[in-house]
């Protein structure tokens, strides 16, 4: 029995793989782990009885006849089957957690947003009333698009658990520590890692080094996947071997106990008499992960010109068109910057990605002033953006010899539908009211004069 994996009594399976106790590494892999030596049935999924007397249950993160390279499935074997982990529902409002369609006519969404960092509240937040919609985009309802997140956490769920119908979450946090006690395993992840969150999967969350903020992408399409290298190979940017799921781990306590689920946008409560975090063993690919963003290998431009910002894509979530993103997930790390006769930052663009950004820490080379840790900003589609002033002169001026970018570590929430602000983003966050005027000062430089640079 692992006395450090909760503070209540859980009990976990140890790793038998060369890797961190309590994780098993691979992406998308198909995964086997018990608790309990012998819980796990071998050669069939569904035996009469199972050892223990343990139930069996698929959970489902794909439709059943998705084709075989895309189909997610785990086969569980718990306590109790999870119906019995449910009863009568009873809406309850978390009012600052919204769903798309969330469109509020007194909020203007087009523009060039920037927030400094969230502040934590006087009041005690827990994973659920902590939650802070920035934007959303899509419509829960047909699976298509997102929503952000900014969550403030300094209090840990007491046998109080979640699960959403509606979405997979993408949980990076910025600041404190979290553990992800979930119904397949346990995930604790601090800053500079992300954990993955499958739809439909029930977990609560506990505080181990707080306050905790930090940001969340709830994707409401197709699961997050890692992107199609093409010409790069068969390595570099996100590699499966670094990504982590937990082994098996139950609770068996008899305690009343809250479930509360997202479905639709809404949230409904119900009360059981046990925990629901009883699998004892189990085997599939439909799992929740963590990862840790410093494994991250970017691959970049050696000569000259500054390749699009996909190079830097760590996970997709894709759309019904090719190519084009619900959700890309980027990262900007810490690099080295070597282009000949080339202007090094971001270019100044717009297209049809809506683009929103966050800080976990340190500088980004583009907004060298105001773009703190822990702040975000949002460059909705087709409006124009790029290097504020300074970094413009800085970067065309320049003497070009090969930079380490230190101190550094960005990322971005970027999807193909425009994303609106909630009232909470416009109204409540701390919004920089004179981010715009960032390209105030940027000048005209035109020289009609053949040859002039």
């Amino acid at each position: 029995m692992n006395k450090d994996v909760s503070p209540h009594d859980l009990i976990s399976a140890t790793s038998s793989i060369g890797t961190s106790p309590g994780y098993m590494p691979g992406f998308g892999n198909d995964f086997e782990t018990e608790a309990l030596d012998g819980a796990l049935p071998q050669g069939m999924n569904s035996p009469q009885k199972v050892n223990y007397g343990l139930y069996g249950e698929q959970l489902s993160g794909t439709a059943f006849t998705a084709p075989s390279h895309q189909n997610e499935r785990t086969w569980c074997y718990r306590i109790r089957p999870s119906v019995k982990h449910t009863h009568r529902f009873e809406r309850v409002d978390l009012p600052y957690w919204k769903s798309a369609p969330h469109v509020n006519p007194d909020v203007t969404s087009l523009g060039q947003y920037r927030w400094d960092p969230v502040p934590h509240a006087d009041e005690d937040l827990t994973w659920l009333t902590g939650m802070r919609t920035m934007t959303t985009a899509g419509d829960v309802n047909t699976q298509v698009g997102m929503a952000s997140h900014i969550y403030l956490v300094t209090q840990s769920m007491v046998d109080a658990y979640f699960y959403s119908a509606d979405s997979e979450l993408l949980v990076v946090p910025q600041e404190g520590r979290l553990r992800f006690c979930t119904e397949l395993g346990v995930l604790d992840v601090e800053p500079q890692e992300i954990a993955i969150i499958p739809r439909g999967l029930v977990y609560r969350v506990e505080v181990l080094d707080g306050p905790c903020r930090g940001f969340v992408c709830e994707n409401y399409g197709q699961k997050f996947d890692l992107p199609g290298r093409g010409p790069i190979g068969a390595n570099c940017m996100a590699n499966r071997r670094d990504f982590k799921t937990p082994v098996a781990a139950f609770e068996d306590r008899e305690v009343p106990s809250t479930v509360t689920v997202k479905w639709a946008g809404q949230f409904h409560e119900t009360h059981i008499g046990h925990s629901p975090l009883d699998v004892v063993a189990w085997h599939g690919n439909y799992a929740p992960c963590k990862y840790d963003l410093k494994t991250y290998c970017p691959v970049g431009s050696i000569l000259f010109d500054h390749p699009d910002p996909s190079i830097f894509t760590v996970l997709t979530a894709p759309s019904g068109v090719e190519g084009t993103a619900n959700i890309d997930f980027v990262l900007f790390r810490d690099r080295w910057m070597v282009a000949e006769d080339t202007f090094r930052p971001p270019w100044y663009h717009k297209n049809v990605m809506s683009e929103l950004m966050g800080n976990i820490f340190g500088i980004y080379d583009a907004k060298p002033k105001g773009f703190i840790p822990g702040g975000m900003s949002l460059h909705n589609m087709m409006l124009p953006h790029g290097p504020d002033q300074t970094a413009f002169e800085g970067a065309s001026n320049a003497d070009l010899q090969p930079e380490y970018l230190a101190n550094t570590m960005s990322f971005m929430f970027e999807t193909r539908f425009p994303q609106h602000l909630t009232a909470f983003a416009a109204h409540e966050a701390p919004l920089q009211d004179d981010y715009i005027d960032c390209w105030v000062d940027i000048e005209k430089k035109f020289d009609g004069t053949p040859g002039k640079k």
